[in-house]
């Protein structure tokens, strides 16, 4: 379903840590611990747009999307969850999954540009990419 030559926009992979691949996406957790922040990058070179994947890899995203965003529920129990897929920054099709909490650095605004990123420590990191592939993988990893 995906790409073998797929390349990751290098400014996600140097804010990201890779958690897994599923079917069709790349899975990045954004290395900022003042948000349980995860990426959803398709493995299919030179996208930008949701409508530039054909309708089975639309179905395919948005089902990978749902398990993701149900994954980030049952670990985090945030009071909201956003998604979105901007593009401004980094132009490769990545859409953004972001547990929110009312005792957030930024709440109620969006996050973007309000605090500066708090990077993990290696350990935290490895042990929350190893609880999100765990999740995930019950699921279709």
């Amino acid at each position: 379903m995906h790409n073998a030559d797929f390349q990751l926009d290098p400014q996600l992979a140097k804010d990201c840590f890779e958690v897994c691949d599923l079917p069709l996406s790349k899975i990045l957790l954004l290395n900022d611990y003042q948000y349980p922040w995860f990426i959803q990058v398709p493995r299919v070179n030179d996208v930008t747009e949701i409508i530039d994947l054909n309708e089975a890899q639309q179905s395919q995203l948005w089902y990978e999307s749902k398990i993701l965003s149900e994954s980030i529920k049952h670990l985090f129990q945030p009071y909201k969850l956003n998604i979105a897929a901007l593009g401004n920054m980094v132009s490769q099709l990545h859409i953004h999954h972001i547990g929110r909490f009312q005792n957030d650095v930024a709440w109620p605004k969006p996050v973007w540009g309000v605090a500066a990123a708090k990077h993990y420590e290696i350990a935290d990191s490895t042990n929350l990419i190893e609880k999100v592939t765990t999740l995930l993988g019950d699921k279709i990893c």
